[in-house]
Formats: C-alpha cells, structure tokens, sequence
C-alpha cells in the first residue's frame, strides 16, 4: 500500500507541472497534445518509451517545444510507439473517429467479397487470392461470384506482395479469375467487376444443425465481435439452443476480433455453468495497474454473466467441451475465446495456427478524461493504442506467435466446400472428432501454401480487441491526479 500511495504522489506531481500552465498553452500543438497525454497516461508500454516518461519534460512549454518539431499528428503518434510492427503491431490513430466507431462495429466500405491473399507456391512475390465468402445484399451478392473462386489479378494487372494495397484499395475494380489445381493457377477468361459502398456486416453468418446419432451438432459462423450485433449473437445462441443441441462447432476461421465485452457474452453462452466466475483478467501498464488494483479492481475483471448490457437474459448452452475453427485470420477477441474457455471446458482447436493478438485497446478521444464526454471541437482526431494485456483465470495470456490446434488443418483451395455443410473439411473434421473417430489428419492437406493478407486484416483497425472505456471512464483517475 506504501508504495502505490507514492506512485500515486509521484503521478500527481507530474500532472501539477503541467497544470500550473496556463490553459492555453495546451493548444499551442492541440492534437499533438493530446496524443503526447493520452499516450504517457494510458499507453501499455509507456515505460519502454523514454520520450513519454512521466519526468520527460519540467512543463508544458518543454512540452509544446517537442510537439512542435513533428510534421503531423501521424508521425508524432509513429513515433512514440514501442518497437512499432514489430512489439506494438497493432495502435493505430484516425483522423476522423466517426471512422474508427464505424470500424469498431464492422462498418466499412465493402463490395461484398471476403477474401485471403496467398503466396504461391515456392514464391514470396506473387500472390493470388481467393473468396472466402459473400457478404449478403452487397454488390457481390448480385455478381457472378461465390465462395471458393480465385483470382490472381486486378484491373489485369498481376497481384504482387508490393501492388496488392493499391489494387484493391480502389472504390472499384475488376477481379480477374482463375482456376486452382493442385497449387497450378491458370487465368481464365473470366472477371467479375465490383464496387465499394459504405456496409455493416451483421457477424452471426449462417448457422446449421446436424444430428449424428445421439450427437445434435451446432454449427455457428460468427465473424466479428461487433457489440452492435449483441442481440443477434444470442438469438442465434438460443435458436441452437431451442434445436437440442448437444455439441458446438463455432467457425471463427475469419474473425479478426473486436469487442471484450461481446467475448465475455458469447463464453457466457457457451457455457452458463460459471455465471460469476473470472473470465479475463486485465493487466495495464504499472502505474494504471497499481491505481485501479488499489482503488477499483473489480474493474480489471471480465467476468461470466447472464445477462447483456441492455438486460436481456443470456442464452446458455451449459456446454463443456466446444470446438472451435480456425485459420490464421482468427485473432484477438477469437483467441480470448479459446484462451480464456480453456481452466473451465475443453476446447478442441481444429484449423490453422491463429494470429497471435493478446493485447487490446481502447478509444482515447482529446477530451478532460479522454472520453467523448466535451470532446475537443477544433479537431476529429482519435487513437487506438494497446493500453492492456489480457489473461485468462489460470494466469496465462503469452501467445503472440499464435494459438496452436488440435488438429492442424488448413483450408484446401481444390475444395473449400459449403460453409455450414457437414461436407465442409473444417466441419467435417469436427464432426468426426465428435464422432470419435480421432484426431488425426484424415483430408488432404494443402500444406504448401501461406497466408499473406486478408481482406480484414488489410483494413486500419481490422484486426483488433478492444474494451469499450477505460475502468470508470478514466475520469475517477485523473480527479485523483489532480
């Protein structure tokens, strides 16, 4: 206790320093301001950066002196990350945060066509992509395209590792198709032309029930941790539920993440037997830890509950084993789910190694408390920084090269199959793990090709786990600092 009261005395002073300025020194560099405090207070590995240091600067005119030498908020923000891309893989700042609220809910401009990119094979220059689904009521869903086609350029112009951005970052643009034998790509004759609009993807996919003797398997397609879509997760929870299902396949092989909260809802569906036990564990960085583990450590805990934030009622399965598909695409808020299910169900991975994503953020805006409560008027910057690890109730949370499954199977190009069939590789190896027939490699293995990019995660903020607010809003903190 001694010690936190004088990390909290030490963070005080700091904060005095600045204050004894006058306000409108503040916005000498408005932005650049914002992003230097939002950061220094907030930021995961602030103590890795010696330019945030709380002692970095005696006052705010040292301060605007810094702030004034970077060209713009982007390359401020650049760099004060901790080892960006390699470390810190993930902070990202917008320009406009209308952009980045849409984002965090799965709006974006979208023609309709998930995709991967994929290295060929014996080449780490070309690459080639292929549809994973369509978007429905998109521009593709009225297009002559579909699920399991491959197209190896655009506008034709053959992809590359270094083109790839700029192709098909284009509001329109035309796919040029081909045909995949065997790792042998062949151009047609075909191509498709599509257009981008502004679209919210309702994450629940599709979902199925498929009865195997006494075994009543639920398939569920879920793509997004998207809170929005609350109401939609746990109508599709209880429609599964109402089918007698005894088994569940959730199919998170293209979900890249999002919201904590709508992790903790859909564990809590999958189970119910835990209402109230820990789910996740926060862990900031030490000033932040040491404040809110001293005043408030209830916040730092994501736990199992019963109900959604708007009070209805959870759907519960009461499950204790769940299986669970991957690719490398699966990431953050999908590997909370395998990590943090893992000291209470088994949890059968079958798939790819995931993404490796165990940190989250949060949305500072340039405001008293870094809410959107007063926010500031004279500009629509907001950022996305990592400011926690998450770990589950065992302790564990290190797996940043990725999540390992169970049973190692890659999606094979030759035969993607129907999403929700039980003639699905991916399915159909759950369903015979379910079966009891093992666990072993019994599909062809396309072992021969690498993901390179997808269509999400080519996205700013496309792959991301983020919590909603800071624990209390951040503002019972900073009333104490001050």
């Amino acid at each position: 206790m001694k010690k936190i009261r004088i990390l909290l005395a030490a963070l005080v002073v700091s904060a005095l320093a600045f204050q004894g300025c006058e306000d409108m020194d503040d916005n000498a560099v408005p932005v650049n301001d914002f992003i230097w405090k939002g950061l220094n207070l907030y930021y995961l590995w602030q103590p890795e950066v010696p330019e945030l240091a709380d002692d970095r600067f005696a006052n705010q005119a040292q301060l605007n002196d810094y702030l004034e030498v970077f060209s713009s908020p982007e390359s401020l923000f650049n760099n004060l990350l901790y080892q960006r891309g390699v470390i810190d893989r993930f902070s990202v700042i917008f320009s406009d945060y209308r952009v980045l609220e849409n984002a965090l809910q799965g709006v974006v401009k979208s023609n309709g066509v998930e995709f991967g990119l994929v290295y060929y094979p014996n080449s780490e220059t070309q690459i080639f992509g292929y549809v994973r689904y369509i978007l429905p009521e998109s521009d593709a869903a009225g297009k002559d395209i579909q699920r399991g086609d491959i197209f190896y350029a655009v506008d034709g112009t053959a992809l590359n590792v270094d083109n790839y951005q700029s192709l098909l970052s284009r509001d329109t643009y035309t796919l040029n198709l081909a045909t995949y034998n065997g790792g042998n790509i062949t151009p047609t004759d075909e191509s498709v032309t599509l257009t981008k609009t502004e679209y919210a993807e309702n994450p629940v996919y599709t979902t199925n029930v498929v009865t195997e003797d006494e075994n009543v398997i639920g398939y569920l397609m879920y793509n997004g941790f998207f809170s929005n879509y609350d109401d939609e997760l746990n109508a599709a929870i209880g429609q599964l539920k109402a089918q007698g299902i005894n088994e569940l396949v959730l199919d998170l092989r293209y979900n890249s993440g999002g919201s904590v909260r709508t992790a903790t809802y859909l564990a809590s569906m999958i189970t119910g037997q835990f209402n109230g036990d820990l789910f996740a564990q926060e862990q900031w960085n030490p000033k932040l830890q040491a404040y809110f583990q001293d005043e408030n450590p209830a916040a730092l805990q994501d736990r199992f509950t019963n109900q959604l934030s708007n009070g209805a009622a959870i759907n519960n399965l009461n499950l204790t084993t769940v299986y669970i598909l991957t690719t490398r695409s699966t990431a953050s808020a999908s590997e909370l789910i395998i990590n943090c299910l893992r000291p209470y169900i088994d949890v059968v991975v079958i798939g790819d190694v995931t993404t490796g994503k165990n940190v989250g953020s949060v949305t500072l805006y340039d405001s008293p408390n870094f809410s959107k409560n007063n926010v500031s008027g004279s500009h629509t910057y907001a950022m996305q920084p990592i400011v926690l690890r998450i770990n589950n109730a065992e302790g564990f949370g290190e797996y940043s090269s990725g999540l390992e499954p169970d049973l190692l199977l890659k999606e094979d190009f030759d035969n993607l199959g129907v999403l929700g069939s039980p003639d699905e590789p991916l399915f159909a190896a759950a369903i015979n793990i379910i079966n009891g027939n093992g666990r072993f490699g019994f599909f062809p293995q396309n072992q021969n090709t690498k993901l390179f990019k997808d269509s999400k995660n080519m996205r700013r903020f496309g792959t991301e786990m983020y919590i909603e607010d800071t624990p209390a809003g951040g503002l019972n903190l900073l009333k104490d600092l001050q």
